[in-house]
């Protein structure tokens, strides 16, 4: 029996989400599991782990550079610094498994395990593996991937793990009638969601508040998440006497309810939002961040590629685009239905299930073995 498990990750939303969605999966199942998160002071689980209930312990960040830089000299030192207080960690808790979801603070978990004999469980998010997942899975048979290509050693296709409230989410007429009055909209009309991830999307922004009156001019209504920075800024470039509501959030805390109100989506491509749009049946319209090794535009493309959803560079992103492009699909409800059950099937509503049970059977294999632990 599991008596305590750390999961690792910190950082962004597709690191800290998952493992809080495993944490709840695990006390739901045993409320005397012992679960502590691991991760970093200034991190997004900073503030959502212990609102979620959780302990939160902490190592520093230690970036691993790409590229040959002076601060690669560095690495070891502080590396060798954030291993020690992983280590710690996991001897003070007793860990019986290390689940790590990537990121900063994963590293130093798995090395940490490693030299405890601690079975590791490793999850991965993206289609691309971070440097962190790549080390990880080296360590351990225990690996979940959520995309098939993702080229981890051993990787079993499961999914990313979603917290109930999107898995049990009701998107039926009258669950998005009330949502929509919720958020001071019309409850009958196509409703759009936008939103570019917590801090907003400029792009975005620009290009949907200047077709705002087009878009409302045709009948579709807007909840708009501009980002805390952004939200007077959208809100000022908005033009008066729009024939549809037209909602301005900086941030929207209970996106279950948002996805609740919405037809469709425009926003940006992360592993958790797909995620979280194929887990409710809700089509999108996805403008990948041009910035990074292309991760965004493979999260999106296979339900791109069923028919759950459009695409569009974020350069290519124009007033005219959304005209000849996403207002005529969100004034069908013909095709509305068909993206939304080509958006439905490609999720994996099972994926926190499968990594329990992995989690389970990780902890079996360290009772059949001695522990190797690290002289301290």
């Amino acid at each position: 029996m599991l008596r305590s498990v750390v999961l690792a990750g910190g950082g962004t939303a597709g690191h800290v989400e998952p493992a809080l969605a495993v944490a709840d999966a695990l006390r739901a199942a045993d409320p005397r599991i012992r679960l502590t998160l691991l991760g970093t002071e200034s991190g997004l689980e900073a503030r959502l782990v212990p609102a979620r209930g959780y302990e939160l312990a902490t190592v520093p960040k230690v970036p691993l550079p790409r590229k040959p830089t002076p601060s690669l000299l560095t690495v070891p030192g502080r590396l060798a610094g954030a291993v020690g207080q992983a280590s710690a960690t996991l001897l003070r808790v007793r860990a019986d498994v290390v689940v790590g979801f990537g990121g900063y603070v994963s590293v130093p978990a798995y090395l940490a395990a490693r030299r405890a004999g601690i079975p590791i469980v490793v999850h991965e998010a993206n289609p691309l593996p971070g440097v962190a997942n790549r080390i990880g899975a080296r360590f351990t048979p225990f690996v979940a991937v959520s995309y098939p290509s993702t080229p981890l050693r051993g990787g079993r296709l499961v999914g990313i793990p979603l917290r109930p409230e999107i898995l049990k989410l009701d998107r039926s007429p009258a669950a998005a009638r009330a949502a929509r009055i919720s958020y001071g909209l019309d409850p009958r009309r196509p409703t759009l969601l936008v939103f570019g991830g917590s801090q907003g999307a400029r792009r975005i922004n620009d290009v949907i508040s200047a077709a705002a009156r087009e878009i409302t001019a045709g009948g579709v209504q807007v909840l708009h998440a501009a980002g805390p920075k952004n939200a007077d800024t959208v809100l000022a470039a908005l033009p008066p006497d729009l024939a549809a509501p037209y909602v301005v959030r900086p941030y929207l805390d209970h996106m279950a309810s948002a996805y609740a109100a919405a037809d469709m989506a425009l926003c940006r491509s992360g592993a958790m939002t797909c995620a979280e749009l194929a887990a409710v049946g809700l089509p999108a319209a996805y403008v990948p961040l041009p910035h990074g090794n292309g991760e965004q535009r493979r999260n999106a493309l296979p339900t791109v590629e069923a028919g759950g959803g459009l695409m569009i560079e974020d350069a290519a992103l124009c007033a005219e685009w959304v005209f000849e492009e996403l207002l005529p699909v969100l004034t069908s409800a013909e095709r509305l239905a068909k993206m939304s059950a080509a958006c439905a099937g490609t999720g994996h509503p099972d994926a926190v299930d499968v990594i329990v049970s992995m989690i389970r059977e990780a902890g079996a294999s360290r009772r059949r073995q001695p522990a190797r632990h690290a002289a301290r």
